[in-house]
């Protein structure tokens, strides 16, 4: 069976590139990266690119048609069937969009639709949640919005600040997004009315408290 052919966009580090780079390499994943776009002639995420043997294009975002203008021949000459944004920090073109409406990802640091937009992390512990996580969703023209694929959960610390939060759920990123294009790669996934369906899709059967529940000694009642 042929591999799904996908190109990842980029602006930064890569670590979600690097974390997809790493699952494409077992021979039985379902897919393979066939281009890596940076909008950053300076992205560290290159690197990993260019030690894996992948085909590299810089389009500096000049604007948004601009660069959609550039990047769609480069997908098409590659024959890409899915394009994964991984630490893209550009608006796309709404056309761009829509020209890959469901066959375009992307992994945002927050459980959406909460937190959306910069410093999601930032924003999660501002609003003093218990959980926060991240998630792989279709894109859409509105910002973080889109049919949800998949969704990783992580506790919430009291020292937490921006920096260990963001470790925390990035670890997680690096889990969730290889997964949600498996599934994709496997034909499992179909969007119907704006939602998500997974074929033979496992619910966790989960349940857990940020605090735990108390299990030591009861504790002592107040003198009456």
């Amino acid at each position: 069976m042929a591999r799904l052919r996908v190109g990842v966009l980029i602006s930064g580090r890569g670590s979600n590139l690097q974390a997809l780079i790493a699952a494409c390499s077992a021979e039985a994943y379902p897919a393979e990266i066939a281009l890596v776009i940076s909008s950053r002639a300076e992205a560290p995420g290159l690197g990993f690119a260019a030690a894996a043997g992948i085909p590299v294009t810089i389009i500096p975002h000049r604007d948004r048609r601009a660069f959609a203008a550039e990047a769609q021949p480069q997908l098409c000459k590659r024959r890409v069937a899915l394009v994964c944004l991984a630490g893209f920090m550009r608006i796309l073109d709404a056309s761009f969009v829509e020209a890959w409406r469901n066959r375009m990802v992307n992994i945002h640091p927050s459980l959406l639709p909460a937190f959306r937009g910069l410093h999601a992390q930032r924003q999660a512990l501002a609003a003093g949640v218990r959980f926060a996580g991240c998630t792989v969703h279709f894109v859409r023209p509105e910002l973080d919005c889109g049919p949800i694929i998949a969704q990783a959960v992580v506790p919430v610390h009291p020292d937490d600040d921006e920096a260990r939060l963001s470790a925390r759920i990035l670890k997680a990123e690096h889990r969730l997004y290889p997964l949600a294009v498996r599934l994709i790669a496997e034909g499992r996934v179909r969007v119907v009315a704006e939602q998500v369906e997974i074929m033979n899709a496992r619910v966790p059967d989960i349940s857990t408290l940020n605090p735990q529940e108390y299990c030591g000694e009861p504790l002592a009642s107040n003198p009456g």
